[in-house]
């Protein structure tokens, strides 16, 4: 992992006032904004969060089966919330989370009523504008018995230059019957340093399933979220699109504890470096029967760089059924024959392979979103000819 100096940055004295129509925002914010999935000339979403700099600025919700709040104000309005601060994540767990733990500038707090299906996304950005701005951040969600909410997460920095860090503790609650879909999609810039750290556990019947598209440079990030399946026929599901361009280095990957019987789940992640340091890892756990889980990493390489695919399976008791599947390498020069065989040119063969490697279809994206999505693979193709 990359050394990174929190002095660095500067992490007080960086607020924002409140920003009662997120539309007022400047044509180049929105644009960075919308390249990191959030839309705010949109009313397609259920809520509304921004987080900039260090200061909560919008926070909103527009349905009444869903609870939204700025962190600091629900640590108020609850009594610093025992049953759900700090339990997943452990606040020592190294520098980044005592730095969050010491001096939280906000976040956001996400509780859905029991039972209730919120037909629209949760629309939620966290955004560094400032240059040196250090911002610490610590989100809660809760989907309660049998509700289920799907929430899109932006983090972008104002300009693919910022200099910035973005500290962040998110720590997931789906109860029983639960089901959440979160999508989270990185705009940062080739200065930005990012450390997110996040826990989550499934009870009962609940599913948890993770979309994460990064196309864009980003200085330097590290994370490993964690998924604990606690409950019998808990589910879990990542998805992840990574694209490490020259001077990018990414050092991510996902873990599944299966702790049930009966419990799923699925990691699949596909990655490609122009350049930039890759590092994908995965770790599977098995410790009831029965349970099933795939591990599948599958890297690119065009145009030079560093791909590590780390795959780990770990079964504690007999009859545990786990698998994976790791490649890493350049087009296979067959694939390209294949096409070229129907009528294309090289160049059309491999952008073909490269479009299919970066499908985001199965995320179910779809708007403003999805267009931003398709002009970044777009950009990746054009670069990598």
């Amino acid at each position: 992992m990359k050394d990174v100096n929190l002095n660095d940055f500067s992490f007080t004295g960086i607020e924002r006032g409140e920003i009662a129509d997120l539309r007022t925002l400047d044509e180049s914010d929105k644009h960075r904004i919308l390249h990191a999935g959030v839309d705010v000339d949109s009313d397609a979403a259920s809520a509304v969060f921004m987080h900039m700099d260090q200061s909560t600025v919008h926070c909103k919700s527009r349905d009444p089966g869903l609870e939204l709040l700025d962190f600091n104000v629900a640590m108020k309005r609850y009594d610093n919330l025992p049953e759900y601060v700090w339990k997943l994540v452990d606040k020592d767990k190294d520098e980044f989370t005592r730095n969050v733990a010491a001096n939280t500038h906000g976040g956001y707090f996400i509780r859905t009523k029991p039972g209730v299906k919120i037909t629209k996304p949760v629309q939620s950005c966290l955004f560094l504008k400032a240059d040196n701005a250090g911002q610490n951040v610590h989100n809660i969600v809760v989907v309660e018995e049998d509700s289920e909410v799907h929430i899109l997460t932006g983090c972008s920095t104002a300009h693919g230059t910022t200099h910035a860090a973005h500290l962040g503790i998110t720590e997931f609650y789906v109860k029983k019957g639960g089901k959440l879909t979160f999508t989270m999609v990185h705009n940062w810039g080739e200065n930005a340093t990012v450390r997110p750290r996040s826990v989550g556990v499934v009870e009962e019947g609940g599913v948890f399933q993770s979309n994460y598209v990064l196309m864009s440079p980003v200085g330097n990030l590290q994370m490993y979220p964690a998924i604990h399946l606690n409950g019998r026929g808990a589910i879990a599901r990542f998805n992840s699109i990574i694209v490490t361009p020259a001077g990018s280095y990414v050092d991510t990957g996902n873990r599944v504890i299966m702790n049930a019987p009966d419990t799923r789940c699925e990691i699949i992640a596909r990655t490609i470096t122009t350049g930039g340091t890759n590092i994908a890892r995965g770790h599977i756990a098995g410790h009831a029967v029965p349970c099933r889980g795939h591990l599948e990493c599958k890297g690119l390489i065009l145009g030079g760089g560093q791909m590590l695919a780390i795959p780990e399976l770990d079964a504690t008791v007999e009859g545990v059924d786990l698998s994976h599947e790791a490649a890493v390498g350049k087009i296979a020069q067959d694939e390209i024959e294949y096409l070229m065989a129907r009528g294309m040119d090289e160049a059309e063969a491999t952008s073909t392979i490269v479009r299919g490697f970066l499908n985001v279809d199965i995320m179910g994206l779809e708007g403003p979103l999805a267009k931003a999505i398709q002009e970044q693979v777009e950009q990746i193709d054009a670069n990598a000819m």
